[in-house]
């Protein structure tokens, strides 16, 4: 069994795969708030309170981070509390198959890497993958499988926490569809606001890649969303086509197995 395990900036996401290749199947997973000082005991310790009596039968381990002191944390947990599993921890310079088609290819969140992976593995391309969490992320994927680039902007909860703190008479409400987009009283509004705000966000960058980047404007393009905000905003958006709420694992997956049939894979 494979234990893969995604840490964001917000929540951490893991996940436990049995089988491998087209048998692969999501057995369990689990998603956590993120504490960005968690040691490397601390986070082994969570994992098996987790996992139980299934750490037993875990044979494999792939995870990223995207917070620096917890990748840290991580690279000096795996040797030491999984030590006969294969291990991987995808970082830049492991070897993807996914082409990084920009200036630097070291600043790609490897979370954007293995989400067009699995986009690529899953639907073909082109293809547009949408990341709901603590930032919007809308990354292109070519035909070729090419990662071709993508725009980044606040996330939901992001823009909530702003707007709570910088004005006096707005308080935090629960993120729900309102009854309508014209508010009834200042709850509503605010969440028509908030809901209906960052879905034409969505719509409109997508449009926009369609618009103006060669091999987008196809009836057959696939646009996926995913992350943890994904199912609050999923039917408010137009241009979405799939929602794979555990994208990033399936990519750590798919890099654990290639590392495991080309050991230069890892580095």
């Amino acid at each position: 069994m494979l234990l893969t395990v995604e840490i964001g900036n917000t929540t951490i996401h893991l996940g436990t795969f049995a089988g491998s290749g087209d048998h692969a199947r999501l057995v369990r997973d689990w998603r956590l708030h993120t504490r960005q000082q968690a040691t490397a005991d601390e986070l082994a310790l969570l994992f098996r309170g987790l996992l139980g009596a299934d750490i037993e039968q875990i044979t494999g381990v792939a995870a990223l981070s995207t917070v620096p002191s917890l990748l840290r944390e991580m690279r000096e947990m795996l040797p030491k509390y999984y030590p006969s599993a294969h291990h991987l921890l995808l970082e830049p310079g492991v070897r993807t198959g996914v082409p990084l088609l920009v200036d630097n290819p070291k600043e790609v969140g490897t979370d954007r890497v293995a989400n067009c992976l699995a986009a690529y593995a899953n639907y073909g391309g082109p293809c547009i993958v949408v990341a709901c969490g603590t930032a919007t992320v809308v990354d292109a994927v070519s035909v070729k499988g090419e990662f071709l680039g993508g725009a980044i902007a606040p996330g939901i909860n992001l823009g909530v926490d702003a707007l709570s703190e910088h004005t006096v008479t707005v308080r935090r409400v629960e993120l729900m569809p309102p009854r309508g987009v014209l508010g009834k009283n200042t709850v509503e509004a605010l969440q028509s606001g908030i809901i209906y705000g960052f879905a034409g966000q969505i719509d409109g960058l997508v449009e926009r890649i369609c618009d103006t980047v060669p091999g987008f404007d196809s009836d057959d393009l696939t646009v996926v969303a995913t992350g943890s905000l994904a199912p609050l905003i999923y039917e408010e958006c137009a241009a979405f086509t799939d929602h794979h709420p555990y994208l990033t694992l399936d990519g750590l997956r798919r890099v654990h197995e290639r590392s495991r049939k080309d050991p230069r894979a890892r580095r």
